[in-house]
């Protein structure tokens, strides 16, 4: 089966203590959600051939076991909190987190983090989240967008600290899409693998 119950919760639902109140357990998913995303996005990992955040994971998972509409309203949010100018992404500080970053280098991805929640958080709703494998293509799929999004940004829009507009399509995919290639594939293995993990962990008490 491919699509879930109407009553079937996402597995954040499942695991929440609040069950009983959906307005509380919703605004706490979404709070815990988004402090999870700007603490991923400040954690830097040594990898080839350039050092990655943990933030996409972050986004992935939360996608995963939130769901579309829940997950999407979470990464809206943590949007939100770096336009209002809290500092949750990863280059803030020293830049400064407000509308205008947007603007710049990173600003595609930061649109696309919205639709890589979209895209598996529609599929975890039709129950890919119980596979890995399907997981692992619903990440990979969300992935092509969000790298998309990036890059055409990074190639013809962004607002660049020597003033210019855009990299150019070549200086962005060797600077905004090759680099993070292996990360990628790394990090939807991982969200592929932890998610169905934690549903076959409820197994025995879910029937």
């Amino acid at each position: 089966m491919l699509s879930r119950a109407s009553t079937q919760p996402a597995l954040a639902q499942t695991l929440s203590p609040f069950a009983g109140n959906r307005t509380i357990q919703e605004v706490v998913l979404v709070l815990a959600g988004t402090a999870l995303i700007a603490i991923a996005a400040k954690i830097k990992v040594p990898f080839y051939p350039v050092p990655m955040t943990l933030q996409t994971l972050a986004i992935m998972l939360i996608a995963a076991s939130y769901g579309f509409r829940l997950g999407t309203v979470t990464v809206i949010a943590y949007l939100g909190e770096g336009l209002l100018g809290l500092p949750v992404f990863t280059n803030t500080p020293p830049e400064a987190a407000s509308p205008l970053y947007f603007l710049g280098p990173t600003g595609g991805f930061l649109a696309g983090f919205v639709v890589l929640a979209m895209v598996v958080g529609y599929l975890a709703d039709r129950g890919w989240d119980r596979s890995v494998v399907r997981l692992f293509i619903a990440v990979l799929a969300g992935q092509a967008f969000l790298f998309a999004l990036g890059f055409a940004w990074l190639a013809w829009f962004a607002q660049l600290s020597s003033g210019a507009t855009g990299l150019g399509v070549e200086k962005a995919f060797v600077a905004g899409v090759t680099p993070f290639i292996w990360a990628g594939l790394l990090k939807a293995a991982l969200a592929a693998f932890l998610v169905p993990a934690a549903w076959s962990l409820l197994k025995p008490t879910n029937g």
